[in-house]
């Protein structure tokens, strides 16, 4: 068997998948049943002053028949005491002394406020701090969440006060509402973060009801911005997470988060050089009975790729990310249409010429599309519309000799 085991800057657990800060982590009650199931760790949604939740929090986008695409939620920090948390955190982890147990934190801005938080959770004997500089509403009009996030001088001056006193390693999760992720990611970094997590939730309204004019979800009539999570937002994590595994300027650990519902998923954000994983919207929806498909097909997955642990494995994919410039742009290739497997629905006829190059014609005396290979760019779109697997593949031809790349033309011309 593979070793899933993982050490995301001094936090221990047995496997990747960890629960991320959020409804399902609310109570001692949820988190020992999550780890009953199989869940390597746990963020416990995050603790501060409590305060007081609308009574209509989520709304989402559906899409082609499947539910929660994109969860929409408003819902703020924690509703629960602190000492009803923390007195929870301490059983957990005493019950469970292999798994991860890491609490969220978010208090006022002041050295004071974050000294006697960190003092206290502690003591319950928790794995680890997660700072939630990434709440896109309510807590940001407030001063923190986000609005701390998103000013590099603000993250890195109250990371350095958390490291001040914190004894456990401290995680410092980052909100993708900013120009560039990177900045955000080193000023955690200087201020003394053991390791980083991403994505929190991005800035969103998912809808209006087109009857009463109110945009979803409704609060009396009235509603606001919430934060997006849920499948939809997997290809801005996993693009942001690589942005901070490829810059050079940065060198701690990463906890991926966004999107995340199958072991596929995970297994991406490790390529692109997350250690954990962390969950919400998938258990909201599924419950944490998904952490057994999760953990076999992981397992699997090493051990038909000859792997024998996540090292192995992370941040494998980053050596084929390069920028723009200096992708080949001699390579080529072309759409190819296998005619046994054709159904005549001429999409990719229309795709191509109503969406892309005028590449693909109809014919009177066949069904089957016919490709000008000439003018085909090799954009993929007609592949990407097929509505029958492998009917439309992308081929190599042979191409002009040699590389050539955007910024070696630069480079040429200067």
């Amino acid at each position: 068997m593979a070793d899933l085991s993982c050490n995301l800057g001094g936090i221990r657990s047995p496997n990747p998948f960890w629960l991320a800060s959020g409804p399902p982590s609310n109570s001692g009650e949820q988190v020992a049943r999550a780890f009953d199931q199989g869940w390597g760790g746990a963020v416990w949604k995050t603790v501060g002053e409590p305060i007081i939740n609308t009574t209509s929090r989520y709304s989402s986008i559906d899409w082609n028949g499947q539910r929660m695409m994109g969860l929409n939620n408003i819902e703020l920090i924690s509703d629960r005491p602190i000492e009803e948390n923390l007195r929870e955190i301490r059983e957990v982890k005493r019950r469970y002394p292999d798994q991860a147990v890491v609490v969220s934190l978010m208090v006022d801005s002041t050295r004071k406020a974050w000294h006697d938080i960190v003092k206290r959770t502690e003591d319950t004997g928790c794995d680890g701090l997660e700072l939630n500089f990434g709440c896109p509403h309510g807590m940001s009009e407030r001063g923190m969440g986000a609005a701390v996030g998103q000013v590099p001088e603000y993250t890195c001056q109250i990371t350095a006060w958390v490291k001040e006193v914190a004894r456990t390693p401290v995680i410092v999760k980052l909100t993708p509402n900013t120009s560039d992720v990177r900045y955000i990611a080193r000023a955690a970094q200087k201020g003394g973060a053991d390791a980083i997590s991403l994505i929190n939730t991005l800035n969103s309204i998912t809808g209006i009801d087109l009857d009463t004019f109110v945009p979803r979800p409704n609060v009396g009539g009235m509603s606001t911005h919430g934060g997006y999570c849920g499948p939809a937002v997997k290809p801005i994590a996993l693009n942001m997470v690589s942005s901070a595994a490829l810059d050079p300027e940065f060198h701690i650990p990463i906890s991926g988060i966004g999107g995340i519902a199958t072991w596929r998923d995970a297994v991406e954000f490790i390529l692109l050089g997350a250690g954990t994983v962390q969950v919400c919207t998938a258990v909201m929806h599924y419950g944490f009975r998904i952490i057994r498909d999760m953990l076999e097909g992981l397992e699997f997955y090493l051990e038909e790729k000859g792997f024998q642990s996540l090292n192995e494995l992370r941040g494998r994919s980053l050596p084929h990310l390069t920028d723009w410039g200096n992708l080949d742009l001699n390579y080529r290739i072309v759409a190819k249409i296998d005619p046994e497997t054709c159904i005549g629905c001429q999409l990719c006829y229309v795709a191509c010429w109503d969406g892309a190059h005028q590449c693909i014609h109809l014919r009177e005396d066949r069904r089957v599309p016919l490709i000008d290979e000439v003018e085909c760019v090799g954009c993929n779109l007609c592949a990407l519309v097929c509505p029958v697997e492998d009917c439309i593949t992308m081929a190599q031809v042979p191409g002009p000799a040699g590389k050539m790349s955007w910024n070696a033309l630069r480079s040429g011309r200067s």
